[in-house]
């Protein structure tokens, strides 16, 4: 029977979860001529091929997604043992990975980050804050910040918050029109938003209106981008109330008329949720959220 240990299986999952051996060598800090080796002699004591070599990557065969589950099993077999046998890794040091839509990456955790230096000055911190999805099954990161509460997974969820969205514009593109004062006057204008085909999230098709002909001249993937446009003249743009509010130089239009409602989930991976780094991180983001309560409101 071939004798396996657990460094050969993180090894096997890393390759597996990002399907470059260039990629996977960066996250386990070592060289990839030494991972290929590893994976070479792996599936020699499973006699066995585990994936299948080509230029786009490694993929993984029949025998590799047998092995898959089983090796995610014994992972989080370790992860709780380490965390029961430390008293649920009271340590307060290594490195979190965070991942949230841009715009709270952005205004809300990014700035965060000095008071989680000042509390834990051993906590490595990396913040993913970019429009798109990430994967905590497959360990992309550690705590997210979603749009909406995932449906698979051994994952915790809870609702982090409730935030309203606004339409404003700047001086400079509103003082050049006739005012505003009614839906009916945003026929016609000149509307900021994202690109149909690579809207990552379903929350974030709101560019369309029954009593209103929404002309989107400006699209962008990048709601900081959007954002700037909007401060330079370029159109109205639909914006969360706790971006706004740290925002001079927008004004708000039609208020009374035109608000959308979305929310914010805080998602951890089950077997990482009691690590102590790991909390100790959500709890500032709770408390942080918390403390902005108002500007999340609008």
């Amino acid at each position: 029977m071939a004798e396996l240990n657990w460094n050969d299986l993180k090894v096997f999952l890393a390759v597996a979860r990002t399907g470059r051996l260039t990629v996977a060598a960066q996250k386990l800090g070592l060289d990839h001529t030494t991972l290929g080796r590893r994976i070479a002699g792996l599936e020699t004591a499973l006699g066995a091929r585990l994936f299948d070599r080509s230029p786009h990557g490694y993929a993984l065969t029949g025998h590799g997604e047998q092995l898959l589950p089983t090796a995610e099993g014994i992972e989080s077999l370790v992860l709780t043992a380490a965390s029961d046998l430390g008293e649920a890794d009271q340590s307060l040091s290594g490195t979190v990975r965070l991942a949230a839509p841009e715009g709270f990456g952005s205004y809300v955790l990014a700035p965060l980050m000095t008071t989680v230096a000042e509390r834990h000055p051993e906590l490595e911190i990396q913040l993913v804050a970019i429009p798109g999805l990430v994967s905590l099954s497959k360990r992309e990161a550690d705590i997210a910040v979603t749009l909406s509460p995932p449906r698979e997974g051994r994952l915790a969820v809870r609702k982090l918050t409730d935030y309203r969205l606004g339409l404003y514009g700047a001086p400079a593109y509103l003082d050049a029109r006739p005012p505003i004062t009614a839906r009916a006057d945003l026929t016609g204008q000149r509307f900021i938003g994202y690109i149909g085909d690579l809207l990552y999230a379903p929350e974030l098709d709101y560019m369309h209106a029954p009593d209103v002909d929404i002309r989107v001249g400006l699209q962008s993937s990048n709601l900081i981008a959007q954002l700037q446009a909007c401060l330079a003249g370029a159109g109205l743009c639909v914006l969360p109330a706790f971006i706004a509010a740290s925002t001079p130089g927008l004004v708000r239009v039609l208020p009374d008329h035109v608000q959308l409602n979305l929310s914010l989930w805080l998602v951890v991976h089950n077997d990482l949720r009691r690590l102590a780094r790991i909390r100790a991180v959500m709890d500032l983001i709770v408390e942080t959220v918390s403390a902005r309560r108002p500007d999340f409101n609008g």
